[in-house]
């Protein structure tokens, strides 16, 4: 019987499904793996940490529809790349981890001082979608196949095959690849009666709203959700994570970020229409007062999850189904009906609460006003609009940076913006930029990050320039720990704070960082660099940042003060109370 080792299986049955790109770290403990790679011309991208790996890995499925690979070898690696499976499976990303353990003698159970070993299924499990270890050469294609199903049933995140490396490097005898496996299971379509049963309640509505969440970008359904909003002249709103799922430029798209604007809209809806979103805590959890009370507003659910069609809040209709598929029935079903168009009461209900959407924008926009030097943050994200293309990809990544970054960004093409919207995490942006442009070669790629986040993992600048991808990386530099000093300050001294804005660094607890050169670190790396304080001279050098064709990285100096007043500070305090202390909060008159 022909044999072949288990690393060329696995390559194998990647290919015929489809990848093309893998993301980690080279180790002899799956060198079988990496030389099928080259075999069945996957190209294998490698970072200079594993857990960059994984949110390289992420950000190339959110942006490219596929699935993400990346490995991680036994012990040590496998360490590193914890932090970020567990941020991407929070994300809901469609990532496939594939990990080496010692071999198959001496592991699960550890036969006590093994090298480099632990339980990695164990580990990996409680913050992953699926995790298995494979126990015999034979089950290795099944389980893997087991895998790429799992990858593809229900919400997406993180499955984890967990391979011995004598499985890997070993023989084996050759078996067949399956068939390329059909994904069409998960593209689930809605019963047509219950399709029918939404439209009715939609076009029927005094004032309906769009809820669009993550399931919205991940089933690429941004055409279909634009399409319906405009036949039903019906506001959309999007979660923090589904933000993108539709373009910002159109009239009737409530970004996220005005906050108090989009309260009026949810109290003012009396039927919501709810794609793939969870209504977790950045949702205010569904309730009131940052929503109508149940009682007094119909709640249509979908999502391809059916835990999540009941999550926080009862659904008026729950509807098992992929965003993108229900919403081309829900389409036909609407545009079949004969009573479709929206009432004039409508439109000048979705016109009045557009026209206080628009007066809290200008408000925000007064702020651009201040050229001071250093510069306000709030002017790189609107410097970077305005040299960037339309659909460059945007990351956010930092505390109050990505505060800043949000709020000044308008969203111009759908699926065009990465954060960690339900972690926060610190240091991702680096990955999910080099995933990003793996992802969508040819097109422009920017991160607006903070000091403190970049230093996670500045050496990824490297792997930026040896792969040739030419992202820009605009470093917000205001040393010190802004959120978190933000937040000391009121706990600590909150008179003396609205006072004098900020306090002494004697005054708190670890918030100072030091200087750091960004531009001459990423000159070492063999990237451009430029240093800014002035708004003047920003849009200057971004431009030739792109103009270098390579890499860039631009220190930005802030105003390390102002920097802390973050736009949106008490609507986020009130987003992490419980419901009823908002309503109190509300009632005081703030």
């Amino acid at each position: 019987m022909a044999e072949t080792t288990g690393g060329e299986a696995i390559a194998r049955i990647l290919a015929a499904n489809g990848v093309e790109h893998a993301f980690g770290l080279p180790d002899g403990t799956y060198l079988a793996l990496l030389t099928g790679f080259r075999r069945h011309r996957i190209q294998l991208l490698t970072p200079r940490h594993e857990s960059t790996a994984a949110h390289m890995a992420g950000a190339y499925a959110r942006l490219s529809g596929r699935l993400g690979v990346c490995i991680a070898s036994n012990g040590p690696g496998v360490a590193n790349v914890l932090p970020g499976v567990a941020v991407e499976n929070a994300e809901g990303n469609r990532v496939l981890l594939i990990t080496s353990c010692r071999r198959s003698g001496i592991s699960y159970p550890d036969r006590g001082g093994a090298y480099q070993c632990f339980d990695q299924v164990r580990v990996t499990e409680a913050i992953s979608k699926w995790s298995v270890v494979v126990p015999s050469a034979g089950r290795l294609q099944e389980l893997l196949v087991r895998a790429l199903q799992r990858s593809y049933h229900g919400r997406p995140g993180v499955v984890h095959l967990d391979v011995p490396e004598d499985m890997i490097n070993g023989k084996m005898a050759a078996r067949g690849t399956p068939a390329a496996l059909r994904q069409e299971p998960a593209a689930k379509g809605a019963d047509p009666q219950l399709v029918e049963k939404a439209a009715e309640l939609l076009v029927s509505a005094k004032l309906p709203m769009i809820h669009a969440g993550g399931g919205v970008i991940h089933a690429g359904a941004f055409a279909e959700t634009a399409r319906l909003a405009k036949m039903l002249h019906a506001p959309v709103l999007t979660s923090w994570s589904g933000r993108g799922a539709v373009a910002e430029t159109s009239p009737l798209v409530w970004p996220m970020t005005l906050i108090k604007a989009c309260d009026l809209v949810r109290n003012a809806a009396d039927v919501v229409l709810c794609l793939g979103s969870r209504l977790g805590e950045t949702d205010f959890w569904g309730k009131p007062p940052s929503w109508r009370a149940a009682e007094k507003q119909s709640m249509i659910r979908v999502d391809l999850d059916e835990r999540a069609l009941d999550l926080n809040r009862p659904a008026s209709l729950a509807i098992q189904a992929d965003a993108g598929v229900f919403l081309r029935q829900l389409g036909e079903a609407v545009e079949e009906r004969g009573d479709h168009r929206p009432s004039a009461e409508r439109v000048k209900a979705v016109g009045r609460l557009a026209r206080e959407r628009d007066l809290l924008r200008a408000q925000l926009d007064e702020r651009l006003q201040d050229r001071g030097v250093p510069m306000l943050t709030a002017q790189v994200p609107v410097a970077c609009q305005e040299v960037f293309e339309e659909d460059a990809v945007a990351v956010f990544d930092g505390g109050n940076t990505s505060v800043w970054g949000h709020f000044y960004h308008r969203v111009r093409t759908p699926n065009s913006l990465l954060s960690t919207p339900h972690f926060g995490h610190l240091g991702a942006g680096l990955g999910q930029a080099l995933g990003a442009a793996v992802a969508r070669p040819g097109k422009q790629v920017y991160c607006i990050i903070s000091d403190g986040a970049f230093g996670f993992h500045m050496q990824e600048v490297e792997t930026a320039v040896r792969h040739g991808l030419p992202i820009v990386f605009a470093v917000i530099c205001d040393r010190q720990w802004g959120m978190v000093k933000m937040t000391e300050q009121f706990a600590l001294k909150p008179v003396k704070t609205l006072i004098r804005k900020s306090l002494s660094p004697e005054e708190l607890i670890g918030t100072e960082l030091g200087e750091i050169d960004f531009h001459r670190l990423a000159e070492a790396m063999g990237a451009h660099g430029a240093r800014v304080a002035d708004a003047a001279e920003l849009r200057p050098a971004l431009r030739a940042c792109l103009d270098s064709g390579k890499c860039a990285v631009l220190h930005v100096d802030v105003d390390r003060v102002k920097h802390l007043w973050a736009p949106g500070l008490q609507d986020f305090k009130r987003m992490h109370q419980e419901p009823a202390a908002r309503r109190r909060s509300f009632g005081a008159g703030e």
